[in-house]
Parts: C-alpha cells; sequence; structure tokens
C-alpha cells in the first residue's frame, strides 16, 4: 500500500477532545468531505422549505425556522456525539413551543416571539446541565409507552392543526383544541378551491417523488412548481378596507367594537408595564420603605392583569367570528365607497369584483382582507442578528415547566434517532454527550433568534442514507442555509401556505403508529394503559400538551409502584430435576419442618407491608416449621424501611421458635444490612450464598435437635438427606 492510500491517523489528545469532541473527525480524508458535501446539499434541500413550515406550526413566522435550521444545527453536530444525527426544527417540538407560549401571547407578536427564544436559551440551559452532570437517565421517567402515546396523538394535532390552510378557511385558536377543528370542519363548504388544489398538488408531488424516484428532493420539487404557479396565476389576493364599508350593522358594530377593544388592550398593557417597572424599581430600593406603595401597585397590577384577560378573552371571541365570515365586495360607483356584503347577501343586480373575502385582521379601523390563497410573504433576507435574549423572572417562571417538557421529550427523540442509526454505523453514542451538543446548540440558537429545536428523523435518515460519515455534513448543511438566507429568500415570497401544510402533513404520517400502542399492550397491560391513556389526556388537553405528557409520565410511574407493590411470591418446594420450584404452579408437596420461599422484586417502602405480610402468612400455614428460608435472589435492593421489616420479622418468628434464613443476598443488599446491623442480628450462620447450602445447613441443624428428616424430600435432596441421615 502506497503512502498516498494510507489512512490518516485520526486527532487523539484526549483533553482537547473532551472539550472539542469535533476534532475527532480530523483529519478529513477527500473522499469523506466529498460524502459529507453531498449529504449535507441533500438534506438543506429538504431543511430549508421544511423548516418554514415548521416554524408556523410553532406560531412563528416562517422565515424564523430558517434561523432555527442555522446555527444550532451545526454547534449539536460539532459538540455531539452523533456522526449523522440533524439537528434542527421538528414537528413535535415546534407544536410543544406553540402550545406553551399561546397562553402567554399572541401568535407571531413580538411578545411570542420574544418568548420562544427565551424559550430556547432556558431547553438549551436544562440540556446542557443535564449533560454536564451526567443526568441523562433523567429522561428515562419519560417511559417508551408514554412517548409513544404522546406521539400519535401529538402527530394527529399537528396533522389536523393544517387543515384550515388546506382548505383555505380560519381557524380559532382557543384553551381547547377539539372545538377549534371542529369549528374548521363546520367551514368546508366554504373551501377556497385554488387552495387546497395548491395543497393536494403539493402532497401528490411529495407522494409521487418517494414512491417514484425517492433519491429527488421531493419537498423541494413541490415548492418550486407549486411557488412558480402560484406567481403565474396571482395566487395571492390581499386587498384593505374600513371598517365603515361593512354593510351588515351587526358585524359592523362587532368590528368597532373589536377595534376599540384592541385599543383598550394595547393602553392596559401600556400601564401594565409601566406599573411592573416602578414596583421592580420601588422593591430594589425600598429596602424595607414604602410597603404601601408596593401594595397599591401590586394591586393596580392585578388589576390590569385581570382587565387585560377580559379584554383578550372577549377580544378573541370577537376575532374568531369576523374571521369566519366570508365577505363580497361591490366597487362603489360615482365617488360613493365601496361596500362589503355577507356572502348569499348582496343587493339583486349589484356586481362583485369576483372575490370572496375574509377578514385577516383589523387594526386602526382598517380590515386587512383575503380573497385568494394566502403565500408566505416578505422574507427578510440577510443573517439573524446576535442578541441576548430578552429576560425577565416573570418570564422565566411562566416558561421553565414547559422548557423542561421540551428538554426531555426534544432528547428522547434526538437519542433514540441517533441510537438507531448507530445500530447501523456500529458508532458510539454518548446520551451525555449528545445532551450537551444539543444543549449548546440551542443556546446558541437563542442568540441568534431560534426557537427550540431537536434531532430530526426524516433529515437523519437522508443524511445517513445520503453517506455522511462525519457531523460535517450538518455544517455544510448550515452554510447552505446561510446561502439561502442571503440570498435566495425573495425566491419565496409566492410559496403558498397550503403547500407549507401539506409539507407538515407528509412528514407527520410517519409518527403516527397505532400498533406501537398494541405492541405496548401485548407487552405489559400497565404499559398499554399507560400509552392509552397519554394518547386520550394529550388530545384531550390540547392545545396544552404538556398536561397531556405529564398525565402519562405520571401514570406510568403509579402503575410501575402498584406492580411492585404486589410482587410475586412464592412458595418452593423441591422438583423432579432437583430445582426449587413454585409449589402451586407444579403441584409439589410442603415441607412441614421447613418454609422456603422466594420473593420477585427489590424490597423498599412501597412492598414492605405487603412482604411482612406474606412472610407471617406463609408461618401460620406452618406451624410445626422451624425454619423460613428467603431465597433473595431477585432482590436487587434493600432500603430503609425493608431492613426495618425484616430486623422486626427476624426477632418476631425467632421469639416463636423460627430462624429465618437467606440466600443468594446480593452485594448492594448485604452492604445496607453492614451498615445498619442487621447482619448481625440475623447472624452469619443464617446467610447463604445459594438455597442449597442454606438447605444443607438447616437439615443439619434439624437433625441435630432429634428431629427425623430422612424422608423428608419436599425440599432436601437425596444426597442431604442421607448426610443427615
Amino acid at each position: 500500500m502506497s503512502q498516498a492510500d494510507q489512512p490518516a491517523a485520526k486527532f487523539s489528545n484526549p483533553t482537547l477532545l473532551k472539550f472539542f469532541p469535533f476534532l475527532r473527525w480530523f483529519p478529513l480524508r477527500g473522499d469523506t468531505i466529498k460524502a459529507d458535501l453531498m449529504a449535507g446539499i441533500t438534506v438543506a434541500l429538504i431543511l430549508i422549505p421544511q423548516s418554514m413550515a415548521y416554524a408556523q406550526l410553532a406560531g412563528m413566522p416562517a422565515y424564523y425556522g430558517l434561523y432555527a435550521a442555522f446555527l444550532p444545527g451545526i454547534v449539536a453536530a460539532m459538540w455531539g456525539s452523533s456522526a449523522q444525527l440533524a439537528t434542527g426544527p421538528v414537528a413535535v417540538a415546534s407544536l410543544l413551543t406553540a402550545s406553551a407560549l399561546a397562553p402567554l401571547a399572541a401568535t407571531a407578536s413580538e411578545q411570542f416571539i420574544a418568548l420562544a427564544i427565551l424559550l430556547t436559551l432556558l431547553v438549551g440551559i436544562i440540556q446542557l446541565a443535564l449533560g454536564v452532570f451526567k443526568l441523562g437517565v433523567i429522561v428515562n421517567f419519560l417511559s417508551h409507552p408514554v412517548i409513544v402515546g404522546f406521539t400519535n396523538a401529538a402527530a394527529i394535532i399537528i396533522g389536523l392543526s393544517q387543515l384550515n390552510k388546506i382548505i383555505g378557511v380560519s381557524m380559532g385558536r382557543s384553551e381547547h383544541f377539539i372545538p377549534d377543528i371542529w369549528g374548521v370542519i363546520m367551514q368546508v363548504g366554504d373551501t377556497h378551491i385554488p387552495t387546497l388544489l395548491m395543497g393536494l398538488s403539493a402532497i401528490l408531488i411529495m407522494w409521487s417523488v418517494k414512491k417514484f424516484a425517492p433519491k429527488l428532493p421531493g419537498v423541494l420539487i413541490a415548492v418550486a412548481l407549486t411557488t412558480l404557479v402560484s406567481w403565474a396565476i396571482g395566487f395571492e389576493q390581499n386587498s384593505k378596507a374600513s371598517i365603515a364599508e361593512i354593510a351588515n350593522p351587526e358585524y359592523r358594530a362587532a368590528a368597532e367594537t373589536h377595534n376599540q377593544s384592541q385599543i383598550r388592550a394595547e393602553e392596559l398593557n401600556k400601564k401594565l408595564t409601566e406599573a411592573s417597572s416602578k414596583l421592580g424599581a420601588l422593591e430594589k430600593d425600598a429596602h424595607g420603605e414604602g410597603s404601601q406603595q408596593i401594595a397599591t401597585l401590586k394591586y393596580e397590577i392585578d388589576l390590569f392583569k385581570l382587565q387585560l384577560d377580559n379584554a383578550e378573552e372577549a377580544n378573541n371571541k370577537r376575532k374568531r367570528m369576523l374571521r369566519k365570515l366570508v365577505l363580497e365586495r361591490v366597487p362603489g360607483v360615482d365617488g360613493q365607497p365601496d361596500k362589503l356584503y355577507l356572502a348569499g347577501e348582496t343587493p339583486p343586480g349589484a356586481k362583485t369584483d369576483g372575490h370572496h373575502w375574509r377578514v385577516k385582521k383589523i387594526r386602526d379601523g382598517e380590515l386587512a382582507l383575503v380573497g385568494g390563497g394566502e403565500v408566505v410573504g416578505n422574507v427578510p433576507s440577510g443573517l439573524p442578528s446576535l442578541a441576548m435574549p430578552k429576560f425577565s423572572w416573570d418570564m422565566v417562571s411562566a416558561l421553565i415547566s414547559s422548557a423542561l417538557i421540551i428538554s426531555l421529550v426534544a432528547f428522547m427523540e434526538a437519542i433514540s434517532i441517533a441510537k438507531a442509526m448507530a445500530a447501523k454505523t456500529k458508532d458510539r453514542i454518548d446520551p451525555n454527550q449528545e445532551l450537551i451538543g444539543q444543549g449548546l446548540g440551542n443556546i446558541v440558537g437563542s442568540f441568534s433568534q431560534a426557537y427550540p429545536g431537536s434531532g430530526s428523523f426524516s433529515r437523519s435518515a437522508v443524511n445517513l442514507n445520503s453517506g455522511a460519515k462525519t457531523g460535517m455534513s450538518s455544517v455544510f448543511t448550515g452554510l447552505i442555509v446561510l446561502v439561502a438566507l442571503l440570498f435566495l429568500t425573495p425566491l419565496l415570497y409566492h410559496l403558498p401556505q397550503a403547500v407549507l401544510a401539506a409539507i407538515i402533513m407528509m412528514a407527520v404520517v410517519g409518527l403516527v403508529n397505532f400498533k406501537a400502542i398494541k405492541h405496548a399492550w401485548h407487552a405489559h397491560k400497565h404499559d398499554g394503559i399507560a400509552a392509552m391513556v397519554t394518547f386520550v389526556a394529550t388530545l384531550a388537553f390540547a392545545p396544552h400538551l404538556d398536561s397531556g405528557i405529564m398525565v402519562g409520565a405520571g401514570l406510568a410511574i403509579v402503575l410501575y409502584l402498584y406492580r411492585t407493590m404486589s410482587p410475586r411470591v412464592a412458595i418452593l418446594g423441591r422438583y423432579s430435576d432437583g430445582t426449587l420450584r413454585d409449589v402451586k404452579v407444579n403441584n409439589l408437596p410442603t415441607s412441614e419442618h421447613v418454609i422456603a420461599m422466594r420473593f420477585d422484586g427489590s424490597l423498599y417502602f412501597a412492598n414492605t407491608s405487603y412482604f411482612e405480610d406474606t412472610v407471617l402468612e406463609a408461618a401460620a400455614n406452618s406451624p410445626k416449621a422451624k425454619f423460613l428460608l428467603v431465597v433473595s435472589d431477585a432482590i436487587n435492593q434493600l432500603d430503609a424501611s425493608g431492613e426495618e421489616v425484616i430486623h422486626h420479622l427476624v426477632d418476631r418468628l425467632k421469639s416463636n421458635g423460627v430462624t429465618v434464613v437467606f440466600s443468594g443476598l446480593k452485594k448492594q443488599v448485604l452492604d445496607v444490612m453492614r451498615h445498619t446491623g442487621l447482619f448481625d442480628a440475623i447472624g452469619v450462620e443464617n446467610i447463604f450464598a445459594n438455597e442449597d447450602m442454606a438447605l444443607e445447613s438447616i437439615y443439619q441443624r434439624l437433625s441435630e435437635t432429634g428431629i427425623d428428616v430422612s424422608g423428608d424430600f419436599c425440599l432436601i435432596g437425596k444426597q442431604t438427606a442421607n448426610a443427615a441421615a
């Protein structure tokens, strides 16, 4: 082999690798760079349109998806442990972001965006802390059945949440997702046909490419073709009108009230901000003085919040009602203003402009009307500005629980994908290092206006199948997104919103997997129950998805404790092959001299009473027994409650002439016994390595007391019986 053909020596300085794990990629060979570049380009072609779709799912303007696709993916790959994991916007994290922020701010508003960026920082800090302190195992609190139930429900919610964009109608946002979806279904008769055709065409293109030409970027092809058609046919139709142009007096009054209520809400928000600033300054400088003024300000703040909540609730109801209206415009003649009539109420003979208009927004007495399909619109070109996320303790306290949920769910998604790919590539995945990578990615993302992201299953699979060798493929992907941000954003103006909805629907179809719930049920009925309850709870609590997953996680823990509270206990007898087995299952006789029982579970606070009851019941059922053997091979842990119960049982049975003997105790259990003095209370002569040694000693001691055990083959083997005789 020539020197040029020999593989280059990999970077191996352990100290530097610990802090800069991406150095393990170097030195890069030419064929590796080529493979990573091709994989990076392929993933970017999917990521660019997909990230914009996911951003809107998160309630953010579409271009924020490009921000989330830029730096976080590069940083996560450089500090993670997987060579092929593609990090960025994903469906589940996007939906969780929307559900966390929707109660706190209006979708896509400045406040909403600020909260999303702060949420990204909190998610990153939590993930980084878990990784640094090697607490990746905490993710196990979200069991697989819970994640299965949650993922299925989330996929359905995600798909249904895009239905209104596919058919071109409005969708209200309330505290309950199911009524919102029902409201969309009730508007099916008002479907905007061009919008529906755009969405269905995109789905057909992506499905066809995946089936007949899977190596081509179906998402990009669908985006390119539909955007071109949208531009050519003038798909977007927007207009403006004054509230006074609404002909129907009832709806005109509702629009006026809505407009005034918005102005009132803005005034209340301003007063609330000013009062909060004053309160913060007073609490900082008062040093115990001015308590009366502080109390007055707190009262005013609570009053402003109550008034603001009431105003926003009423405003949201009016907004949902007004957005459902389908209007027709009759142009004015002879200098008269235009008139907007409800569809079907246009005066006979009046000629409309040929469009059906919907109210998109009302502000400052002006209606923003949509008469055609909705498009992405202006996408700012250039890099996201680097800035510290807006921060306050009130914001942190409002977001921290959601941040924890998103951190764990997003990491579970990422590590599951990474492990699945590692099984194919034979690479080693370090969960704690992956947490560090994901955490740093989100932290850096928060400084570049990104919302929370995670590892993507579909893009990671494309990355792997495209031949990616190292994380450099994700670096190339991020650089291509950078090029798109700098030079290609004007091309995205005419991209139909229905196409972004179609992209999301196609992406989440693969997440619906009811077979996994059925499999969990077959594995253990408690797992099936946890999966199904999580599924139902997530749907019921939507859009508050964190409540659904918390219900599932709590139930899974409760069911686990329930299972371990009553572990299997077996009275043992000698089987024909010489092993000890359950006398009930195998129909074996029992000994009147010795009770042998096996306890199949750790002995801790939740099941100590059950252990005590079963031991005493076994002793009561064998009044002539002099020894009770506890076969302890399955006892993996012993806590203070378990130690106390054993101590009590040993003393109690000893006073009744019964000696308690243990066999097969594990090191960790013996350590607890030694530290607490229980070992001495039991006696070294009553602790054995296995059950045969214990029984041999028991029968030897019985024979020494004059009891004839030569014919007792219920527990003793023939060899031991002859020795005892």
